[in-house]
């Protein structure tokens, strides 16, 4: 009975932050060299994702190669959350084109996107990235010597937050977490000002795009005037480490 439940809280596990992993797990299961077979029917249902999830209606974003456009982390890649589709695809690779034209050498990265397969399956933490047509990109970031075309001030990109005025209450109940202990661990760069404020208005003129959640505080700092760059709610997580695209 117990390994019964151990080996279904690790099939849930891994369902929740890699879609793949569970059902390569619960194959595993059948195998003496139970890790050997979980790492090899993971790798091979993860690269036949590549391919069939296409075919379903999703795309997987550049996780090594591509200049102006890639994700942040292998880690997302390794977990299968670069996936959205096609049209989201379409605006973040002209986005990123974009940027990469207005101000040369300029790498947009991306965070997590969305799993490869089914409409509707959560992808944890986050509230409502579930359908492949969400997406959180990285800030552009500088330091002393200038802009950082591949840096972050986190390895993933997200919890390193830029400190500003809310109206949120410190409420337990919610994914706004502040994570004091973590932030004097980040080096001490900057969201570099000329491309934060040319991404957003990009990103609110594109009548493509949706909406654009980021704090308030940013918002106010970089000029961005389109009705459809706003305020995620107090509920959900800050955004004052990413910016949230959807259609």
């Amino acid at each position: 009975m117990i390994k019964i439940i151990s080996h279904t809280i690790i099939i849930i596990l891994f369902t929740v932050v890699s879609q793949l992993g569970g059902l390569a797990w619960l194959i595993a299961l059948n195998y003496k060299r139970r890790i050997l077979v979980f790492i090899a029917t993971y790798c091979a249902l993860s690269l036949a994702a590549l391919w069939i999830a296409p075919m379903l209606g999703r795309e997987p974003l550049p996780c090594i190669s591509g200049n102006a456009l890639r994700m942040q982390s292998t880690v997302f890649c390794i977990l299968n959350r670069q996936y959205v589709v096609p049209e989201l695809k379409e605006v973040l690779t002209d986005y990123a084109a974009r940027m990469e034209h207005d101000f040369p050498n300029t790498t947009t990265r991306v965070l997590d996107a969305n799993f490869p397969f089914v409409s509707g399956f959560p992808l944890l933490p986050h509230l409502s990235h579930d359908d492949g047509r969400k997406v959180d990109l990285a800030f552009y970031y500088e330091d002393e010597t200038g802009y950082l075309p591949n840096a972050t001030r986190s390895p993933i990109g997200y919890f390193a937050f830029e400190q500003g005025p809310t109206d949120c209450p410190d409420n337990s109940m919610t994914l706004r977490w502040d994570l004091a202990w973590l932030q004097n661990l980040w080096p001490n760069y900057q969201p570099e000002a000329l491309r934060m404020k040319a991404g957003l208005q990009w990103l609110g003129d594109d009548e493509r795009v949706g909406k654009v959640f980021i704090e308030p505080h940013l918002r106010a700092r970089y000029e961005a005037q389109s009705t459809k760059i706003r305020f995620q709610g107090c509920r959900a997580a800050r955004h004052d480490d990413h910016i949230h695209v959807q259609l």
